[in-house]
Order: C-alpha cells, then sequence, then structure tokens
C-alpha cells in the first residue's frame, strides 16, 4: 500500500506542495503544484525541496548537508515519480541521489532534474564557529518592497510562485525594478513563506533559488534557467525572516554564476549555494 511521506512542519503549503508518497522501495510519487511556478516553468528550489522531501525519507539521516542538482529538462505542473538510490550510509552521514522524472505525451518518462545529496542531522553539529562571514547589509524589513509594489502588475501574475512567498526586496538593490539596474548584479532582502510556516533544512533548499535573479540587476529580462545548482546547509535556522544576499561576477559565453547567502534572525549563515544559469536572451 502507499505511504505518504509526513511533512515536518504542520501543514502549510509548503509541506502539501512537496509531500511525496512512497510507492515502493525507493520511488516516489508526487504531483507538482502550479503554484511554484515562474512563467509556467516549475521553479528549481522547488523541485529540490521536492527531490529532498525524498531523500529525506529514504536516507536513515534526516537533513541535507549538501546537494548537487542538474536541472535536465523543464518541469511543469503535474504528476511526477522520484527514484532514489542510496549510495553509502555511514555513522554520521549518508549520500543517495534522485532523479524527478514526468511522462510527454505518448507517456514515456522524461528526466527532469537528477541530485545528489549527502545527509546528516544537523543537531548533531558542533557549536564552534570560525568565520570572516559577515551578515549581508540589507535595509530593515519595514523599508524593503515587496511584489504587492512592483510597478508592472503583470510581473506577479506571472510569478505565480510569488504569492508562496514573502519577499521583501532591499531598495538599494531593485533599481531594475523601475527601470534602472545597477549593473552590479546583486540582489538581498528578506525571505519567508506567506503563510507563516518557519524556515528548516528542507525550505531552505527553495530559498536560495526564489529570489529575482540577479541578471536583472545586469539590465536582462527574461527567464534564467537554472542549469546546475549546488547548496550547503550549514545549521538549523531560527525562527523569523531570513536574510538573502546574491551576487553574479562573471556572466561570459551566455551562462553567468550566482553565489547565495542565506542568513537567520540570530545573524548565523545558515545555507550557501552557487548555480550556474543561462543568461536571458
Amino acid at each position: 500500500m502507499a505511504q505518504a511521506v509526513q511533512a515536518s512542519i504542520g501543514d502549510s503549503e509548503f509541506d502539501r506542495d512537496t509531500a511525496v508518497t512512497l510507492r515502493t522501495p525507493g520511488v516516489y510519487d508526487t504531483r507538482l503544484s502550479a503554484g511554484w511556478t515562474i512563467a509556467h516553468a516549475v521553479n528549481g528550489g522547488y523541485l529540490l525541496a521536492v527531490a529532498g522531501r525524498a531523500l529525506g525519507d529514504a536516507l536513515p539521516h534526516p537533513d541535507p548537508f549538501t546537494t548537487s542538482a542538474h536541472f535536465v529538462s523543464a518541469s511543469t505542473p503535474g504528476p511526477a515519480v522520484i527514484r532514489t538510490q542510496t549510495v553509502r550510509t555511514g555513522r554520521t552521514l549518508s549520500t543517495g541521489q534522485a532523479s524527478l522524472f514526468q511522462y510527454d505525451e505518448d507517456g514515456t518518462e522524461v528526466e527532469r532534474i537528477r541530485v545528489l545529496a549527502t545527509y546528516g542531522d544537523l543537531n548533531d553539529l558542533t557549536d564552534e564557529v570560525r568565520t570572516s562571514a559577515t551578515p549581508p547589509a540589507i535595509s530593515p524589513y519595514e523599508q524593503c518592497f515587496g511584489s504587492a509594489d512592483a510597478p508592472d502588475p503583470e510581473f506577479a501574475e506571472k510569478w505565480a510562485i510569488l504569492g508562496r512567498l514573502d519577499i521583501r526586496l532591499d531598495p538599494n538593490t531593485i533599481g531594475w525594478a523601475v527601470g534602472a539596474p545597477s549593473g552590479k548584479g546583486e540582489v538581498r532582502g528578506w525571505f519567508g513563506l506567506a503563510d507563516g510556516r518557519d524556515a528548516d533544512p528542507l525550505s531552505l533548499l527553495l530559498t536560495v533559488d526564489a529570489m529575482p535573479p540577479t541578471s536583472f540587476d545586469l539590465g536582462l529580462k527574461g527567464w534564467t534557467p537554472t542549469v546546475e545548482l549546488t547548496t550547503h546547509i550549514r545549521c538549523r535556522p531560527a525562527p523569523g525572516p531570513l536574510g538573502v544576499a546574491i551576487s553574479t561576477r562573471n556572466l561570459a559565453g551566455g551562462f553567468l554564476e550566482e553565489d547565495a547567502e542565506i542568513w537567520d534572525s540570530r545573524g548565523r549563515l545558515v545555507a550557501q549555494s552557487r548555480q550556474l544559469a543561462k543568461a536571458p536572451r
């Protein structure tokens, strides 16, 4: 009998929409929600969280420590199947891979995303921290701008995912929204889920790929599809809004990188990521 994998925190929209159901050992069914799309394509961070949910059930350790995701083809809302494989299990860490498939018109399975990940237990980490990293300079929450403030109402309509998120962008990095991009390739702001669900390690996989792309601040418009995304989860986030800083230093050959840092309300670096993406045409 199929068995639903229980959500980790409450009955939030994120938990419902990332739910997976165990079909047979290592194989999970899911349904990708249209609520997490950008111009009809399913957001990559949401896809990673869905695959991460399946891996968290398949592996003996609960929390993603590092994930490397390759986006093979664009996903669409609807049914999908996730096939997982355990690569190795140890006392403190376990490694596995997951591939998410959908079906084309003739019923053939098409791979959408392939993830290689190592999981552990964040509760077992030591308290020692040696770092030169400092939280990003983000304007106070009440001085930042949300999607309701966008000058172009069609922007929010095309980004269905914005209805699931509580994003407040730093006014110093949203010149692109009024036709005056800085050219620096920077986006900063506060991030949360619209229904108030607190962040956890799984939702951080969404956070690293849910802000507007830095290509906007470079003066480029249009879809910026992710090719590969590597994420490191450093500790369990404290409740409250997350501070997010994303930057791009190099656009060449039609591709750009995005480096992201996620900071929690206690001023701790809770996640880092780097992705390679195609620049808008």
